[in-house]
């Protein structure tokens, strides 16, 4: 039985969910329907949330909460995120869950060959959870460009992980594409950053420091560092080491992840699987960013996109086809409230729902709705399924709106309404059933992308008869004008 499993970076829980988070579950939930319309067996899909370090202990502290109570509450609202997306996701990772926290210990243990113990002295920033070199704190003259914030000096005993063993093993695994990174500008990076060697990384702090954490193994002074302990859950939560399901899903066939933690996906979480003798994952999707109307996200400019006041107002599949269509699979994207309506209003209203909403009438008025035989598709799908193999959810949605398109085309082309005041009505059942298999088969193509959108075309048309729903095909809150 083929099976196929893919996860998604985690999500820190010290704020509330953002436009990139919905990128990563939205790339993976997509994957993730595709593998199951296809007819695979055992399709996994595992998104998560990461809940210790020290900006989660800072975060609960101004909140006046225990760090558990605090990121039990923003672990709620990740959740009901994820549900208004139409997350198909079927495991749910935690890492303050007993389980992650148990499993995580014995990886610690199964990797203390590569581990030892030395006194350290670096620059840290607590915002990224990290170390930064020497060469970063310099060309940032000492102030993360990220958080806005100075980088910290400490001066500590640490546990550290051998990673710099690994480099040649992870490089050449890189450039065979046995770890395939996609897209290729970011297998290029990756490798120029291995081709300069890699350096071993510290892997604990102590817990005077920061007690949030999970505490080392046999020694209760340590918690382990926090980007350490999270790579772990793509396989704590498939059961790591014994549970059948990691013997059966492992390795990955598809991981996802933001740009900016290219390193820890492409280098260090290489070295700790091999360092446990595990196979590395086949695939790597690094998406970009979005920016807000060609500017960086901010909340001090204001121009902070929230998906969930987005998703209320105009449904969750107009939310993802924008990002999935106009955001770059591979690339970054902008993200304005003109676009978005503009997309809103042409592509998905005037041209997807009003050929629903032509045909539907038509087959009812003419045909009291009855469909009748549909012929068979002559569409070439090829494009549709390289696109798809290929990760470019934006080439996918541009093959479907071309037969969209064309459907609206061969509509105004042919008249059925001319021809409904004719004798022909031979020609005018054939036609209307051809307008219905298309239909259908966009249906078909959406449904990764567009489950709702899909699920409510497929309700009209698939049992021979119309049944038209109610409302509309992209409905949006009754408090905005200019309905679709």
């Amino acid at each position: 039985m083929k099976r196929f499993y893919v996860c998604t970076a985690i999500a820190y829980v010290n704020d509330k969910p953002h436009i990139g988070h919905a990128m990563d579950f939205l790339y993976g939930d997509v994957l993730a329907r595709y593998a199951r319309q296809q007819g695979l067996e055992g399709v996994t899909f595992s998104i998560g949330t990461d809940e210790h370090g020290s900006k989660i202990a800072e975060k609960a502290q101004e909140a006046k909460q225990t760090e558990k109570a605090f990121v039990d509450a923003n672990v709620a609202e990740w959740q009901e995120f994820t549900k208004l997306l139409n997350i198909s996701n079927n495991l749910f990772a935690r890492t303050t869950d007993k389980g992650h926290e148990d499993r995580a210990a014995i990886i610690w243990k199964n990797l203390e060959a590569d581990i030892y113990k030395k006194a350290y002295e670096g620059w840290y920033c607590v915002g990224c959870e990290e170390y930064k070199t020497e060469t970063v704190v310099k060309e940032t003259k000492g102030i993360c460009p990220l958080h806005n914030r100075a980088y910290d000096k400490l001066s500590e005993e640490n546990y550290f992980f051998k990673l710099s063993k690994y480099t040649e093993q992870i490089k050449k695994a890189i450039e065979s594409d046995e770890l395939q990174i996609v897209p290729a500008n970011k297998k290029s990076e990756i490798l120029n950053v291995l081709k300069e060697g890699l350096e071993d990384i510290s892997i604990s702090r102590p817990i005077d420091k920061i007690s949030w954490g999970i505490k080392v193994p046999g020694d209760t002074s340590h918690v382990m560092y926090v980007w350490f302990e999270a790579l772990m859950n793509y396989i704590t939560v498939i059961g790591y080491p014994e549970q059948e399901d990691f013997k059966n899903l492992w390795p990955a066939d598809v991981q996802i992840i933001g740009k900016d933690i290219l390193r820890f996906h492409a280098a260090i979480w290489p070295g700790m699987l091999l360092g446990l003798g595990l196979p590395l994952p086949r695939s790597l999707l690094v998406h970009g960013h979005v920016t807000s109307s060609g500017q960086k996200m901010s909340k001090t400019i204001g121009n902070v996109i929230d998906p969930m006041e987005l998703m209320k107002k105009y449904g969750p599949d107009a939310f993802r086809y924008f990002l999935l269509r106009h955001i770059p699979s591979t690339d970054d994207g902008d993200y304005s409230p003109e676009r978005f309506e503009a997309a809103y209003n042409s592509e998905l209203g005037n041209e997807l729902g009003n050929a629903v909403q032509r045909i539907a009438v038509m087959v009812k008025t003419y045909q009291d709705s009855v469909i009748g035989n549909t012929p068979e598709s002559k569409h070439d799908l090829g494009p549709y399924q390289q696109a798809m193999a290929d990760f470019r959810f934006d080439k996918a949605l541009e093959v479907v709106w071309e037969q969209v398109r064309g459907l609206n085309q061969f509509i105004d082309e042919e008249k059925p309404w001319v021809l409904a005041k004719s004798d022909d009505k031979d020609n005018l059942r054939e036609i209307l059933a051809t307008c219905v298999s298309n239909l259908l088969e966009i249906a078909e193509l959406l449904t990764p992308l567009m489950p709702d959108t899909a699920a409510k075309i497929q309700a009209v048309f698939k049992e021979g008869i119309v049944r038209p729903f109610e409302g509309t095909l992209f409905p949006r809150l009754e408090s905005h004008t200019n309905k679709t």
